[in-house]
């Protein structure tokens, strides 16, 4: 690349990143301080959808936001192609992702934290608890068991993140944090959303304040996406993964859990996961409109 502008956009991406890391690794320090380990230098790291849970979480929050009236059907329209584009086809541009990322976040602007606290805990009774699969869970407690702090690393809020880390007896979680002030949002975020590398960013920031030994620990997810955050840890680990995490773990000796029936069903219900995340609640939304209107 030759142009000034091209040399520039990976590190503004990579700021991103570390900036998204810091800010989630920050939100998890007060958590964790309330728990002393008995083996403090290990840990392991979790992603949430369809690895803890069945479906996409950002889709099961937004649903239930909807149906609460926190944000209108038109609110989320707008962002819905965009997001579909970014997750489904993998594209990378900054712009386009920039893009997305400025409209998901524009129905929480004015909306204070507690606000959005205080739905999460219900939505997370009426739609998430019973999607939890056992045997993640469990992996998550055998950690538990042996001393080991617990941590989820997910895309999704914060907010929804800590909920289902405190649900499940985790430690703490890392999410995407949204920009508030005074205790209301202001629609935008602090740095990037806490995907792919910005996991990555998220665990070494975490891991340097708590003193782990990333060798000592474990990281879990369904996501090639996550290779990043897996690629950090002495111990990898796929669960019910999408075919090139499969083939990358088969090929690198990596632990590989599958708690899905029925691989048709799995593939098509990891596609669904995905347009329905991509799409934050618009998908359901759009079905309303339309039988509103015949």
């Amino acid at each position: 690349m030759t142009a000034a502008g091209g040399k520039n956009r990976p590190v503004n991406l990579k700021r991103r990143s570390q900036l998204a890391g810091e800010a989630a690794a920050a939100n998890a320090e007060v958590e964790s301080a309330l728990r002393v380990a008995a083996d403090p230098t290990a840990a392991a790291f979790f992603d949430v959808d369809n690895t803890v849970m069945q479906g996409a979480s950002i889709f099961l929050l937004a649903k239930g936001l909807h149906k609460r009236k926190f944000f209108t059907t038109r609110d989320i329209l707008g962002a819905a192609w965009k997001q579909a584009y970014f997750r489904i086809v993998g594209v990378e541009d900054p712009e386009h992702v920039a893009e997305a990322r400025s409209a998901a976040l524009a129905f929480i602007a004015g909306h204070t934290t507690e606000e959005l606290e205080r739905l999460g805990e219900e939505i997370f009774d009426e739609a998430m608890a019973h999607r939890i699969w056992p045997g993640t869970r469990a992996l998550a407690q055998l950690h538990l068991d042996q001393g080991q702090r617990v941590w989820l690393v997910t895309a999704a809020p914060i907010e929804i993140a800590s909920i289902i880390a405190r649900r499940l007896g985790l430690t703490g979680a890392m999410g995407t944090v949204a920009e508030h002030i005074n205790g209301v949002y202001t629609g935008r975020l602090v740095g990037e959303m806490l995907h792919g590398p910005a996991k990555g960013e998220a665990i070494l920031a975490l891991a340097e304040r708590e003193g782990l030994d990333l060798s000592r620990c474990s990281a879990y997810s369904d996501s090639y996406n996550d290779l990043t955050m897996l690629s950090l840890v002495g111990d990898p680990c796929a669960i019910n993964p999408d075919a090139r995490l499969r083939h990358h773990a088969r090929e690198h000796g990596w632990r590989i859990r599958d708690y899905r029936t029925g691989r048709k069903a799995a593939r098509a219900g990891v596609f669904t996961a995905a347009v329905a995340g991509a799409a934050v609640g618009s998908i359901a939304a759009g079905a309303a409109v339309r039988r509103r209107l015949r």
